[in-house]
């Protein structure tokens, strides 16, 4: 088999007939090269097709990819010696539940790593009790090492409203404070994203004249359609190695219908299709208990692995 000219070492030499040369070839496995051409000619392809794959999202991924071209090209601009303008990345993620506000949260810190924004690309997930204290001093002290631990990455602060629900005396102001301190010290490498449902979000930075301009950057995680939670379901359930029966299906898309008509502003999402999953495949199990018992060892693969419509409940329901 041929092989290609720029994989390729040709040693010529000559031997005691000069009109002979002899050509040792390097050879190179075609996996090596598929691998060797994604990361040094694309480094950034596999953290964004990760975020392409994710289902829905479509103005979040539009958002981020534009994020990502202006840095780049920013970068061009430095080596041509243009004129650009310092960035800050802190972020607002407006959205309920199970929206994929956490994983695209760690896919952009590796993405900002990858393009040198970030010096390690790490995620730090906190929430209210992380940051605030039990007495006075105290908040400050434990807001400041959470933000060391988060240097170099991006600490994620989900249900970041919470903070400033206590009023004037409360000490969730006091880590606001030092957040607010803390992102301007060490701007250049860390990004603080907060997080939360819409409305209290929007109330959460109309408290303080100071925060919105400190969060250029807002994402906005809208809920899941039927459809795509459906999906969702399909991919849960393919990656445990189970599949859903049409039955189960349809019952599953009537499950998620009375619950987002039900539960209109808190709808957990594809949180709600992951705890609906994994409640009917404990169900399956007990079924096939029961009425398998005697001849558990007989089962086929397809029985072990198909959910049925009797397996699906609500687990809220339950």
């Amino acid at each position: 088999m041929a092989e290609s000219a720029d994989v390729v070492t040709q040693e010529v030499k000559r031997k005691k007939n000069p009109g002979q040369i002899s050509i040792v070839l390097n050879k190179r496995q075609p996996e090596e090269l598929q691998e060797r051409s994604v990361s040094e000619v694309d480094p950034y392809k596999e953290i964004l097709d990760e975020l392409h794959q994710m289902i829905g999202l479509e103005k979040v991924k539009k958002l981020v990819y534009e994020i990502f071209a202006f840095i780049k090209i920013n970068q061009l601009r430095v080596k041509a010696g243009l004129k650009t303008n310092p960035q800050v990345y802190h972020m607002i993620f407006n959205g309920n539940p199970g929206t994929g506000k956490t994983t695209v949260a760690r896919i952009l810190a590796r993405l900002f790593q990858k393009l040198e924004v970030l010096s390690k690309g790490h995620l730090v997930e906190a929430d209210r009790g992380d940051l605030v204290g039990e007495y006075i001093g105290h908040t400050a002290q434990k807001t400041r090492e959470l933000v060391k631990k988060s240097l170099g990455g991006v600490l994620f602060i989900d249900e970041a409203y919470s903070l400033a629900r206590g009023g004037e005396k409360d000490f969730g102001k006091e880590a606001i404070d030092t957040l607010v301190k803390m992102m301007e010290d060490n701007r250049n490498d860390f990004i603080l994203i907060l997080a939360g449902y819409p409305l209290e979000m929007e109330t959460f930075l109309s408290m303080n004249p100071g925060l919105p301009s400190r969060f250029p950057v807002h994402l906005d995680f809208a809920d899941y359609t039927v459809e795509e939670l459906i999906r969702i379901a399909h991919q849960m359930v393919k990656e445990r190695e189970y599949e859903l029966s049409e039955a189960s299906e349809h019952k599953l898309i009537t499950e998620l219908i009375q619950e987002k008509e039900q539960n209109l502003m808190n709808f957990s999402n594809a949180r709600f299709v992951r705890n609906v999953i994994e409640k009917s495949i404990r169900n399956q199990a007990v079924r096939l208990m029961q009425f398998y018992s005697p001849q558990l060892n007989r089962l086929s693969k397809q029985e072990l692995r198909t959910i049925r419509a009797e397996d699906i409940v609500n687990q809220d329901r339950f």
